[in-house]
């Protein structure tokens, strides 16, 4: 069959407009099979909206300023304050919330001390009907007074029911009740990538409103803390304020940014409100926070090092000293040990264990877990009040040795410990290296240093230190323990090819 040029220009018409009919149900296909139903339910419902959860937890947040007594300058008054008013002035047009103008007055004498003047501003939010309210610790550090204003316009002088500065968290009280208190969200619920707002009070901006996305969670900026990233816009004035799922309920007390500019720069943190609440509850009951310790310095475990001892993955907490006489000492903890559980919870990474033993009750008997030359150990230790850290004696100049060892592929030269020694560092045995070159001082070994581990094999003296050298595959790489001071370390020995 011949078709006419007519006749097929007339067929292609046709065609393209039932190509053209067909392309929306075509493209409706090639959607729902590329793109998941939740990511289809967002498009569909656009960005979320969050006025209602503003109308629902508006009126929990509160409005924090700080005053402190403070003596006159030789400018009369005049300072930091002075320069923020004009900043507002220039970029707002407005005077600084809250923080008036103190002009000098050069005639008249000054007097020593002046009234209390505006220290800072914050945020906060309503915890409990009867006047408890959460901020964080360096919004009411140093404060002299704190005023706390509620989104009706009523002020109330609040008293600081107590503050810890480990987790920046801290409870005031104002008498007031049947006060809006806000509702606690399940931090455990939350994900990455789910919409949050925050309210606060940025340069004194009071009820200020901003909203983003979970960026991450469990960031480690702290030994207790592991934060909430967020891109929620944050600025000073923010800290204490609440961070809010999409279920109004409150997940975390923006608390820190990330910035070399001294503004927001995309990266806020949180502190989670399980974690909160845990120290809000101390504080109400007993003005301050107590913590578990065991009395250890610890660091991570690398992946070289995990694998050439034969732990597998890099996890746990490496000891690199323990205190004398500590509930570690007690308990059997050697330096060189990695503690890999605490209380049957595994320990991924060294901050892990800080924040399990500090939210233990002192006088608790807790179970560890270590690996500890190639072995897992279990140990038992009693829990001991968290204390200010004791400075450890340090190693002094090494008495002469009574026998001398070498490896000499190794660039190592090492003696037996004197008695002095080992009293002095607190040590059983170990060799200590009297000249160091070669692989073994690419490996970061020193002298002076005191090997107590060769390849996961215990060294108390010369030799065992000989007997672990004969044994070892000197082509490959191998693991050493050693301290240096009171310190623990693993080196990594790489022979020469």
């Amino acid at each position: 069959m011949i078709r006419t040029s007519k006749s097929i220009s007339r067929w292609m018409g046709v065609a393209s407009l039932s190509f053209v009919l067909a392309l929306p149900a075509y493209l409706a296909l090639v959607y729902a099979a590329v793109f998941p139903a939740a990511v289809q339910a967002q498009v569909v419902k656009g960005l979320p909206d969050f006025t209602e959860l503003v109308e629902l937890v508006g009126p929990s947040v509160v409005n924090i300023r700080t005053l402190e007594k403070a003596k006159a300058n030789a400018q009369g008054g005049a300072g930091s304050d002075d320069e923020m008013q004009e900043l507002f002035r220039k970029f707002f047009g407005i005077p600084m919330p809250n923080a008036p103008r103190q002009n000098p007055r050069p005639n008249r004498p000054q007097p020593s001390e002046e009234p209390a003047q505006p220290k800072g501003v914050g945020s906060g939010f309503v915890l409990s009907s009867d006047g408890y309210i959460m901020t964080n610790a360096h919004v009411v550090e140093g404060a002299d007074e704190v005023l706390v204003t509620l989104t009706d316009k009523r002020e109330f002088k609040a008293r600081i029911v107590g503050a810890d500065k480990r987790t920046d968290v801290a409870v005031v009280k104002i008498q007031a009740t049947g006060l809006p208190a806000i509702k606690v969200g399940d931090v455990s619920r939350l994900k990455v990538g789910e919409w949050v707002m925050a309210i606060g009070s940025p340069f004194g901006l009071e009820n200020s409103v901003t909203a983003g996305i979970v960026s991450a969670k469990q960031r480690d900026t702290g030994d207790y803390l592991p934060f909430i990233q967020t891109d929620v816009a944050i600025n000073p004035g923010n800290s204490g304020g609440p961070l809010i799922n999409m279920r109004g309920e409150v997940v975390g007390i923006n608390s820190q940014i990330y910035s070399r500019s001294g503004g927001f720069m995309g990266i806020s943190f949180a502190i989670p409100m399980d974690e909160a609440i845990r120290v809000s509850d101390q504080l109400r009951q007993n003005g301050h926070v107590t913590r578990g310790r065991i009395g250890v310095q610890i660091g991570d475990v690398t992946k070289e090092v995990a694998e050439s001892i034969g732990l597998g993955s890099a996890q746990g907490a490496f000891v690199r000293g323990i205190e004398s006489g500590s509930p570690a000492d007690k308990a059997g903890l050697e330096p060189g040990d990695i503690i890999t559980r605490f209380d049957g919870k595994p320990i991924e990474k060294a901050t892990d264990l800080p924040r399990l033993v500090g939210n233990t009750k002192p006088g608790t008997r807790s179970n560890l877990v270590v690996f500890r030359r190639g072995v897992s150990k279990e140990l038992v230790v009693t829990i001991a009040e968290l204390e200010p850290v004791k400075t450890s004696k340090a190693v002094q100049p090494a008495a002469e040795p009574k026998s001398v060892g070498t490896a000499q592929s190794m660039g190592l030269v090492v003696a037996d410990l004197t008695d002095v020694q080992k009293k002095e560092l607190k040590l059983k045995g170990g060799v200590r290296i009297e000249s160091v070159a070669e692989a073994s001082a690419r490996s970061g070994l020193r002298e002076g240093d005191v090997i107590l581990s060769i390849a996961n094999i215990e060294i108390t003296q010369l030799r065992d230190f000989e007997l672990a050298m004969n044994k070892i595959d000197k082509t490959k790489p191998f693991s050493v323990l050693f301290r240096r001071s009171d310190v623990a370390q693993y080196a990594l020995i790489r022979p020469s090819r």
